[in-house]
């Protein structure tokens, strides 16, 4: 396909899969984990079961697949906030979790997951557990790899120890905030700041 200067590229339209993935996090988030079926799915998206399962397979590849899908959502804003401060690592910690806290105030699926460690949906908290330890550890990757540029003036351990704080930090505030998302990443980056002066 041939683009015109100055033409505008559509999006591409979501895959089969994506469409099953953002319907089980609309699902999750009106009728709760416990009463998500993949017939439910099928009928939200319009197609059959059958397509559904060949897309997702299992109601735990469906849970994985949409974790995996907020992540990368999250992730991407991380990205976003690091390559607009090529200079300043802590600007960027700030800005990475700013956005992050942003972005889980109207999390769809985040916020069915902390209804349910109070009680509120007792099967989706094998979302959380689950996967817990992998999530912390793909955002640890994605933040270390971003720190690599900057000047620390930290050995790889204590380098791996203040990314480990800053990452469990911002989740501890995306679980259970306490105060407005920019108030938060200034006081994350306060903290930062002091950690990384070694």
């Amino acid at each position: 396909m041939t683009t015109l200067p100055g033409s505008a590229v559509a999006p591409a339209a979501p895959t089969m899969r994506q469409r099953v993935v953002a319907a089980g996090v609309a699902l999750t988030s009106e009728v709760g984990w416990a009463r998500v079926t993949m017939g439910k799915l099928a009928d939200q998206v319009g197609v059959s079961r059958q397509t559904v399962y060949n897309e997702i397979g299992s109601k735990p590849a469906l849970a994985e697949a949409m974790i995996l899908h907020e992540l990368d959502r999250f992730l991407g804003v991380v990205t976003l906030a690091f390559d607009a401060h090529p200079d300043d690592l802590v600007g960027a910690i700030e800005a990475a979790s700013r956005g992050v806290l942003e972005l889980a105030q109207d999390n769809q699926l985040l916020h069915a997951v902390v209804s349910a460690t109070h009680g509120a949906d007792t099967e989706l908290l094998p979302l959380l557990t689950t996967h817990a330890e992998s999530l912390l550890a793909a955002a640890k990757i994605v933040i270390g790899d971003r720190i690599t540029p900057y000047d620390v003036g930290l050995d790889d351990e204590h380098l791996d120890a203040a990314t480990d704080m800053v990452v469990r930090l911002v989740l501890s505030h995306v679980m259970q905030p306490s105060a407005d998302p920019a108030d938060t990443a200034a006081d994350i980056a306060w903290i930062a700041q002091r950690v990384l002066r070694g």
